[in-house]
C-alpha cells in the first residue's frame, strides 16, 4: 500500500466503548427500559441524550419521525400538523429500540437533544413545515411502558407502585406517582372520557412509548392465567387508542412488529389479541420504519467511529484503485462480470462507505439484509466493529492491512467476527453453525493464523512481486466464499456459492502489479481438488456468460437444507406459488368462465380490478382474485373492498364506473389471516422444491427419497391451506327488487368448503337466493320473476336481464334454461311470444326461442274478451298495444352498473321511429294510440304522452328556458324510475363542438346512430 497515504486505521478513531470491549461491542442492542431505568453501572452510555445523538446517524426516517412527535406535542396550535399514534412495524435489529430511545429523549430533554445534530435536523424539518418548537417542547410528560420488560399481574414496586394492571400502570407513570391522583382515575380502564380527562389533568404535553408490546398482551397474559386482567389491559389499549387523537398535544409510539415479520409462536388467544390490536394499530397508526438499507454506511460509521474522516484521505484512497479499477483485463474479466456498478461513482462510493469497501457495502445492503433472520442494523455494526477493531490491531502490529475493508477482509481468524457473522442470522440452525465454524478454522484460517487451508497456502507461497502488497489473497478468496456460502444455499441475488469472477474480485488490490492472471493462479490453486479447500463443491461454467460458482459444503441434512434455502425465498415468489395454486385448484362447477385477476402490485387494487377486463356479456364467471394484492378481514380489507365495489359498478364519485354485466360476476377471495398460513406454507414447499433440485439431494439416494417424500406432504398442506384461504365470495346483490343494489358476501365457515370450487359456490348462492340451482328454474319461476314492465321486452331483453339485473337470480344452465322455461310457459298458455305487429307466433321447441332477437317480445295471453281492443279471443297481445313493428322498448333501471347508466340504459335498445318523441305504459297498462283507451286506460297506473315539437331556439330565451324545464323534468323521470318505454326521433341544429365533444360520446354509449352534418 502506498505510505503516501494515511490508512483508514490511523485517520480514524474507533470509539472507546468499541475499544474496551475488544471490538465485541455491548450495546448495540439498544434497550429502552435500561435508558429509563438504569443506573450506576447499569446504566447504559446512550442514557445521557447528548452521547445518543452522537452516536445516531439522522437518517431521513428517523428525523420524520421525532419531528412528528416533536410537532405533536410541543408546537402549540400547529400540534396538528403531525400523526398522533405511530407504529414502529419493521423486524428485528431494524432500529426500533434505538428509535424509542430518540424519542425518550427528545421529550425528557429536549434542550439536550435539540442540541445535537439529529435534533437540530429534526428542529429544521418542524421549520419546514411551517411549526416553530420551544427549546422544552412545552415540558413534556414522558409515559414509557416498556412491555419487555413487565410480567402482567406481576409489578415491580419500584417501578409501578400500587398498579398491577397495564392501565394502573399507565397512570402511576402518567402522574409521576400522585397517588390522589392515580387513585381518582384507577376504575376507569376503558372509559374513554376519562382516560382523555387524565391525559388533560397533567396539564402538560404527554409523549407514550409502548415498547414491544406483544410481549405483555401475548403469551404474557396467558402465563398471567387471569381473564379478568386479559381483559381490562385489552380494553385500556382499545380506549388509549383511540383517545390519543381526541387529546391536544398528546403523542403515542408503539412497538409491535408486523405479524408477516414476526415468528412468535402464539396461543390461539394470544393470536386473537394480536389480530385485535394489529387492526386497532392499522385504523388508528400509521406505520413507520426509521433505516434504510441505503442508511447502512453512514449508521455504521457514526456508530464505529467518533469522528468523520479528512476529505483528502478519502479522496486519495479513492485514487488509489483507479488504475486497477479502469485496467482492461480487470474490466472485461471481473468488473463488468460481476455488475460492478459502484465502479462507475467511485469517489462518491468511497467517500460513503469508508473504510470499508463498495462491494463489503453493497454485500451487506443487497444480499444479507434479505436473508429471513439476519437484524439488519444490530448485525452490520456487531460485525463491523469486530472487524474494524481486528484490522486495527493488525496495523498497530505492523501487519498488512487493506487499503479499504473489502468482503474477503473479515478476519475468521478473530473469533469475534467469526461469532459475530455465524450468530447474526445469515445461518439459524446450530449444527450448520457449528459445521461452518470448524470450516472457517479448517479450510480458511485458524484462531493463531498459522493453518487452514487457505492461510497455508499463502505462506507458502513463493515471494512475487505482489506478495507484499497482497499476502493474503487465498484467504481473502476462501473467506469471500465462506461468506457466500453462508449467505444460503442460494443467495437471493446471484444464484449458488461465490462465482469466480466475484472471487478474483475479493483478492484485488489497488496495485496494477497484482493482475488478473495473478488472480487467475491464486483462486485455481485454492479450488484445486488435491491442493485446495476440501469441502468446496464446485458448480462448472458455461462459456463466459456463466463462471463456474464455489461453495462450501456442511453436509447438511435434509432439513437443514431447506431450512436454509426458506431463508432466501422472496415474497414475490412466494406469493407466485400461491397466485399458481390458486389456479390450478379453481373449478368453474355451473359458471361458464373462469377468471383470474392477478395482482400488480405497481397499481391500485381498484386500478387492477376495473382494467382487468371482467365484464363480459350473456356469461356467468367465477372470478378468483389475485391473494397477492386481494383479501377481505383482519383490518386489511378496505383498499379489496373499494376496488370491489369500483369493478361491479357500486362505487362513489370518481369511481362510480358504467358496468353492465356486474350482476353474472361472483368473485372469490382470500381470507387475510388464512393468507398468512398458506404463506408460510407456500414459503416451505418453495424451500423443499429448490431442495429437492440440489446437486446434494440428487446425488444422494436417501435424501433424494426425504425430499421427495416431504415435498409431496408440503404440497397437499399447502393446497389444503389455500382452498381453505379462498373462504369468501362477494357478489352483487339486490333482494328487493324495488331496493337499492349493494355488494353482499358469503363466508363459508366449513374447512371443507372453498370458494375456489364453482360447484360449492354455487350451491351458496342458491342458499343466498341469487342463483337458481339445477332444475329449480322453470315456467313458474319465470313468471314469478317477471314484473309489469317486462312483459313487452325483446327477448333479447329478457335474456339481457337475466345477466345483469340483481334482482333476477342467475340460472344454472344459462341460456338453455331460460328457453326451456319461456317454451314451457307459453305451451302452458301463460305467456306469449308476440312479433313487431303484436302478433303471436307460434314455437314448438325450446331451441326455437332466439334468446338474441331484437324484434321478438314477450307478451300476456290475452283473456277470451280483450278489454283493449273488444275483439273475440286471440292469442297473444293485441296488435293495439304493439308499437310500429320492428321498434323495442326500453325499460329504466335494469342495467347492471350504475342506476340508468349511459353505457347501457335498461339493457335493451332503442331505435328511433316518427318525428315525435314518446313515452308510455308498461304490458297491463298499455298506451293507445293518440291517447286513446277504453276503460282499461282509464284505471291505469301509467299514462302515455306523446308530442311534436319544431321550435327556433334564437328567437328569444322563452322558448329555450321552456324546453329547458321540460327536459329537465324528463331527466327526473327517469332518474326516479318513473319511465318505463322511449320511442322518438329528436332533430337538433346545435353548436359543433357540443355536437361532437358532449353529445357523439352519449349516443355511441347508448348505443344510438346519429346523423350529423354540416349547416
Amino acid at each position: 500500500m502506498a505510505t503516501s497515504v494515511t490508512p483508514w486505521w490511523k485517520a480514524l478513531k474507533i470509539r472507546q466503548e468499541i475499544l474496551s470491549a475488544s471490538g465485541q461491542i455491548d450495546d448495540v442492542q439498544m434497550s429502552l427500559f435500561a435508558a429509563v431505568h438504569g443506573t450506576g453501572t447499569a446504566r447504559p452510555p446512550y442514557a445521557d441524550a447528548r452521547y445518543y445523538g452522537e452516536i445516531t446517524h439522522p437518517t431521513a426516517r428517523l428525523v420524520d419521525l421525532l419531528t412528528e412527535i416533536a410537532i405533536r406535542i410541543g408546537a402549540g396550535s400547529d400540534y396538528l400538523k403531525a400523526r398522533s399514534v405511530t407504529r414502529l412495524d419493521q423486524g428485528m435489529g431494524g432500529g426500533k429500540s434505538h428509535s424509542c430511545i430518540g424519542a425518550y429523549h427528545l421529550a425528557a430533554d429536549p434542550d439536550a437533544l435539540l442540541s445535537t445534530e439529529l435534533g437540530r435536523q429534526v428542529a429544521a424539518r418542524a421549520k419546514s413545515r411551517g411549526a416553530t418548537l420551544p427549546t422544552d417542547l412545552s415540558n413534556p410528560q414522558v409515559v414509557v411502558l416498556a412491555c419487555d420488560n413487565m410480567t402482567p399481574g406481576a409489578p415491580v414496586k419500584e417501578y409501578d407502585g400500587p398498579a398491577v394492571s397495564l392501565y394502573e400502570r399507565f397512570l402511576w407513570r402518567l402522574f409521576s406517582r400522585d397517588y390522589a391522583l392515580y387513585e381518582r382515575y384507577q376504575p376507569f380502564w376503558s372509559d374513554k372520557h376519562k382516560i382523555a380527562d387524565a391525559l388533560r389533568a397533567v396539564n402538560r404535553p404527554v409523549l407514550i412509548i409502548v415498547d414491544e408490546v406483544l410481549d405483555y398482551i401475548g403469551n404474557g397474559l396467558d402465563g398471567a392465567n387471569r381473564p379478568d386482567l386479559s381483559a381490562q389491559d385489552m380494553g385500556f389499549l382499545r380506549a388509549l387508542l383511540d383517545v390519543v387523537n381526541d387529546v391536544p398535544h398528546v403523542a403515542m409510539l408503539v412497538v409491535m412488529i408486523a405479524s408477516d415479520a414476526d415468528k412468535t409462536a402464539l396461543s390461539t388467544a394470544a393470536q386473537h389479541r394480536r389480530d385485535d390490536l394489529n387492526s386497532l394499530l392499522e385504523r388508528n397508526g400509521t406505520p413507520a420504519t426509521v433505516t434504510e438499507v441505503g442508511d447502512f454506511a453512514d449508521i455504521l460509521r457514526r456508530r464505529l467511529f467518533d469522528a468523520e474522516p479528512a476529505a483528502e484521505v478519502v479522496a486519495a484512497t479513492a485514487a488509489l484503485y483507479e488504475p486497477v479499477l479502469t485496467d482492461r483485463a480487470w474490466t472485461k474479466q471481473v468488473w463488468d462480470a460481476i455488475g460492478a456498478d459502484w465502479r462507475g461513482r467511485w469517489g462518491q462510493e468511497v467517500a460513503a462507505c469508508y473504510p470499508f469497501h463498495p462491494m463489503l457495502m453493497d454485500l451487506a445492503k443487497e444480499e444479507w439484509s434479505k436473508v429471513t433472520g439476519f437484524q439488519r442494523v444490530r448485525s452490520t455494526i456487531r460485525i463491523f466493529a469486530a472487524t474494524v477493531y481486528a484490522q486495527q490491531e493488525r496495523g498497530k502490529a505492523d501487519e498488512w492491512v487493506p487499503a479499504l475493508i473489502g468482503p474477503g477482509d473479515l478476519p475468521l481468524s478473530d473469533s469475534a467476527v467469526r461469532e459475530a457473522i455465524l450468530g447474526s442470522g445469515l445461518v439459524e440452525d446450530e449444527r450448520t453453525i457449528a459445521n461452518y465454524r470448524s470450516l472457517a478454522e479448517i479450510e480458511i484460517v485458524n484462531h493463531d493464523q498459522t493453518s487452514g487451508a487457505a492461510r497455508r497456502q499463502d505462506l507458502g507461497r513463493e515471494p512475487l512481486m505482489w506478495s507484499h502488497g497482497n499476502p493474503r489473497a487465498a484467504e481473502r478468496a476462501a473467506t469471500y466464499i465462506f461468506l457466500a456460502s453462508v449467505v444460503g444455499t442460494l443467495r437471493p441475488t446471484r444464484g449458488r456459492g461465490a462465482s469466480a469472477p466475484e472471487v478474483k474480485a475479493a483478492t484485488s488490490i489497488p496495485d496494477v502489479a497484482y493482475t488478473v492472471t495473478d488472480a487467475d493462479t491464486v483462486v485455481a490453486e485454492l479450488v484445486d481438488p488435491d491442493r485446495g479447500l476440501t469441502a468446496l463443491e464446485i458448480l462448472p461454467g458455461q462459456g463466459n456468460n456463466k463462471p463456474a460458482h464455489y461453495y462450501l459444503s456442511t453436509r447438511l441434512t435434509h432439513r437443514m437444507l431447506v431450512s436454509s434455502i426458506r431463508r432466501t425465498i422472496t415474497d414475490t415468489e412466494r406469493d407466485a406459488v400461491l397466485a399458481e395454486f390458486a389456479k390450478q385448484y379453481a373449478s368453474t362447477g355451473p359458471f361458464r368462465e373462469p377468471k383470474f385477476v392477478s395482482a400488480d402490485l405497481s397499481r391500485t387494487p381498484t386500478e387492477v380490478l376495473v382494467g382487468a377486463g371482467l365484464d363480459t356479456a350473456h356469461t356467468t364467471r367465477l372470478v378468483v382474485l389475485d391473494p397477492a394484492q386481494f383479501s377481505l378481514r383482519n383490518g386489511a380489507e378496505a383498499a379489496t373492498l373499494e376496488a370491489l365495489n369500483a369493478a361491479t359498478g357500486l362505487g362513489q364519485g370518481p369511481s362510480q364506473l358504467p358496468v353492465q354485466w356486474a350482476s353474472s360476476a361472483v368473485y372469490a377471495v382470500v381470507n387475510t389471516q388464512r393468507r398468512a398460513q398458506a404463506r408460510n406454507l407456500a414459503s416451505e414447499y418453495l424451500a423443499r422444491s429448490k431442495a429437492l433440485a440440489a446437486p446434494e439431494v440428487q446425488a444422494d439416494d436417501e435424501l433424494k427419497a426425504t425430499g421427495t417424500r416431504e415435498l409431496a406432504s408440503a404440497r397437499d398442506q399447502l393446497e389444503k391451506a389455500i382452498k381453505r384461504a379462498y373462504q369468501h365470495i362477494a357478489f352483487v346483490a339486490q333482494p328487493d327488487p324495488d331496493g337499492e343494489r349493494y355488494l353482499d358476501q358469503h363466508t363459508f365457515d366449513d374447512d371443507t368448503l372453498t370458494a375456489l370450487n364453482g360447484t360449492m359456490v354455487w350451491k351458496a348462492l342458491a342458499d343466498r337466493d341469487k342463483v337458481f340451482d339445477k332444475g329449480q328454474f322453470g315456467a313458474k319461476a319465470l313468471l314469478h320473476n317477471l314484473r309489469n314492465q317486462d312483459y313487452g321486452k325483446t327477448l333479447s331483453d329478457l335474456r339481457a336481464a337475466f345477466y345483469s339485473a340483481p334482482r333476477l337470480p342467475l340460472l344454472y344452465g344459462g341460456d338453455q334454461d331460460l328457453q326451456q322455461a319461456v317454451f314451457d310457459a307459453v305451451t302452458a298458455g301463460e305467456l306469449a311470444i308476440v312479433d313487431g305487429a303484436g302478433t303471436a307466433v307460434a314455437v314448438t321447441a325450446p331451441g326455437q326461442i332466439n334468446l338474441a332477437s331484437a324484434g321478438l317480445r314477450i307478451a300476456r295471453p290475452t283473456s277470451p274478451d280483450c278489454a283493449t281492443c273488444g275483439q273475440p279471443a286471440h292469442q297473444g297481445a293485441c296488435a293495439i298495444n304493439m308499437t310500429a313493428a320492428g321498434t323495442g322498448t326500453t325499460t329504466a333501471g335494469e342495467s347492471d352498473g350504475q342506476a340508468a347508466s349511459p353505457g347501457n340504459p335498461g339493457g335493451s335498445t332503442t331505435t328511433a321511429a316518427g318525428g315525435a318523441a314518446s313515452m308510455g305504459a308498461s304490458a297491463g297498462a298499455v298506451a293507445t294510440p293518440g291517447g286513446r283507451g277504453a276503460a282499461a286506460a282509464a284505471s291505469a297506473a301509467e299514462k302515455s304522452v306523446a308530442f311534436s315539437f319544431t321550435s327556433n331556439m334564437m328567437s328569444g330565451g322563452h322558448a329555450a328556458d321552456g324546453f329547458a324545464a321540460l327536459f329537465r323534468a324528463l331527466y327526473v323521470a327517469l332518474d326516479e324510475r318513473k319511465i318505463s318505454y322511449m320511442q322518438g326521433t329528436i332533430n337538433i341544429v346545435v353548436d359543433a363542438a357540443i355536437a361532437e365533444d358532449d353529445l357523439a360520446p352519449l349516443l355511441s354509449d347508448l348505443g344510438l346512430t346519429a346523423t350529423v352534418r354540416d349547416m
